[in-house]
C-alpha cells in the first residue's frame, strides 16, 4: 500500500492540522512512507521558519523526483483528461507508478478526472 501526498495534505501539515497528523503518524506506525512528487513540494515550499512543522513532515516522507520520462507521462495524462494542472498530473501519475491506493489532498476535483480518464482507481481521501 503506497500513499501520495497533494499539496493540501502539505499545507494541512504546515498548518499543524490534527487529523493530517494523526494519518501521518499512523501511516508511519504502519511502516508507509508517503510519496511527495518535486512539483507537490515546489507548490508548497516557501521557505522559512513558518514552515517548520512542513519541514518535519518532509523528513519522513520520500520525494520523488519529476525526470524527463515522468514529465513526459505527465503531459500526456493532461492531454487524456483535458486538464491543465501538471501538479495534479504528477500527483496521480506518480500513485499509478507506485500502485497507491490513497492520495490525501484538499481538491479533489481534477485529480479524480486525470484518474477517471486513466482508469485508474484509487482513494480521494480529503485533509
Amino acid at each position: 500500500m503506497g500513499v501520495v501526498y497533494d499539496a493540501g495534505a502539505l499545507l494541512a501539515g504546515e498548518r499543524n492540522d490534527r487529523r493530517m497528523w494523526a494519518v501521518h503518524a499512523e501511516l508511519l506506525a504502519r511502516d508507509i512512507a508517503p510519496t511527495v512528487p518535486a512539483p507537490v513540494l515546489a507548490q508548497a515550499w516557501r521557505g522559512g521558519a513558518r514552515q517548520a512543522s512542513l519541514a518535519r513532515m518532509l523528513r519522513l516522507c520520500e520525494v520523488e523526483a519529476m525526470t524527463e520520462d515522468h514529465a513526459r507521462e505527465v503531459g500526456g495524462l493532461l492531454g487524456a483528461s483535458g486538464t491543465s494542472g501538471v501538479v495534479d498530473a504528477a500527483v496521480v501519475a506518480t500513485a499509478r507508478r507506485q500502485q497507491a491506493t490513497a492520495i490525501l489532498t484538499s481538491d479533489p476535483g481534477d485529480l479524480q478526472r486525470i484518474a477517471d480518464a486513466l482508469g485508474f482507481n484509487v482513494t480521494l481521501e480529503v485533509v
